[in-house]
């Protein structure tokens, strides 16, 4: 097979079953703003899949999902303390800082995409806490599976919590590519959220199959004041609310969202193995997910352009790296191909 588009796992379609549950859910007539019947069914499911008492609102972007959740955790004045290559910190146009009213992201450093330990403790010891020159410490973020491909262990995430209680920080968890990570880790949903100490988790579906829904999750019940009228000042409560609720239950049903992500990391893992046998090329993290980040020769970058592959270039890593996206719809032919073209090309060079 020659030609993928491996610019991201955004550029996939949506998977059969969820187009499916869409048109099943167009018949007849139900209640508005998500006091149908599916929408309920959803917010049950969510519980028994997190195995809690939760509180689920649906939204139809990551973005949404991301400011929304930190606008119930973090005052105008209050700061955020995110990674520097996190979504909300690279990625949504302000949108966080606006939601909130102008809080302020806090950026701290740790490799391979993910916040260290040792950062938040060296910046809560800086004392700003109380003093009225100072953002207050409100909040911290953490992406999973992070912007670098790689996976937080529940002990990792347990730590950072129990340094935010210790503060009175809120935990928030980007979940764009949960199922990823979660697929990764082999625990339960329970396991790598609520049980380790996250307050809000931003469950993704989109990145994985959905068309477009995501679903802001509280397991600590103060979060939800007043997040109703937010999520519908944001102009994300639906009218027809059962249009995101029957993706998010196709999506659910038969383990739908894990396979679709078993599927997208192990193609990923695919293509590492076989990059990682040709000569020249190099990883500059570990892969943990469904996302690879590649230094690649300028004579194979340009050899897969011309044999119709697309990817990013990415140049955080240096200016031969790029990132490559596998999806729950990667054909496996589309890895061999990819690896084959690195290959040939790579010799001739």
């Amino acid at each position: 097979m020659t030609g993928w588009n491996f610019c991201s796992d955004n550029a996939a379609g949506a998977s059969p079953e969820i187009l499916e549950a869409l048109t099943r859910a167009g018949g007849g007539s139900v209640m508005p703003y998500g006091a149908d019947p599916l929408t309920a069914k959803v917010e049950q499911r969510l519980r028994d899949v997190f195995e809690t008492d939760l509180t689920a609102y649906l939204v139809a972007t990551g973005t949404a999902a991301n400011s929304l959740a930190l606008s119930s955790m973090c005052p105008p004045y209050g700061a955020v303390y995110c990674h520097p290559e996190s979504h909300i910190n690279l990625d949504e146009c302000g949108a966080p800082e606006f939601y909130t009213g102008g809080a302020k992201l806090v950026t701290l450093d740790g490799a391979d995409g993910k916040l260290q330990l040792a950062a938040l403790e060296q910046a809560l010891a800086a004392g700003w806490a109380g003093v009225e020159h100072h953002s207050q410490p409100a909040a911290v973020s953490l992406t999973q599976a992070s912007e670098a491909g790689t996976v937080y262990q529940p002990g990792d995430i347990a730590a950072i919590s129990e340094i935010c209680r210790a503060h009175g920080l809120g935990l928030h968890v980007d979940g764009a590519r949960f199922a990823n990570a979660l697929v990764t880790l082999g625990c339960t949903p329970a396991a790598a959220s609520w049980r380790a100490g996250v307050d809000a988790l931003s469950f993704g579906a989109t990145k994985n199959g959905a068309l477009a829904v995501e679903a802001v999750i509280f397991f600590r019940p103060g979060l939800t004041d007043g997040f109703r009228f937010r999520r519908k000042r944001a102009g994300h409560l639906f009218s027809k609310m059962r249009f995101l609720s029957a993706q998010l239950d196709a999506y659910l049903e038969g383990d739908l969202w894990l396979n679709n992500a078993r599927h997208s990391n192990a193609m990923a893992t695919r293509l590492a193995d076989g990059l990682s046998q040709i000569d020249g090329v190099s990883f500059l993290h570990k892969v943990e997910a469904n996302e690879l980040f590649v230094n690649l020769p300028a004579a194979v970058r340009e050899g897969l352009e011309a044999d119709g592959y697309k990817f990013y270039a990415w140049a955080v890593g240096g200016p031969d790296c790029v990132r490559l996206v596998t999806a729950f719809d990667t054909d496996a032919e589309a890895i061999n191909g990819f690896i084959d073209s690195a290959r040939r090309h790579a010799a001739a060079a």
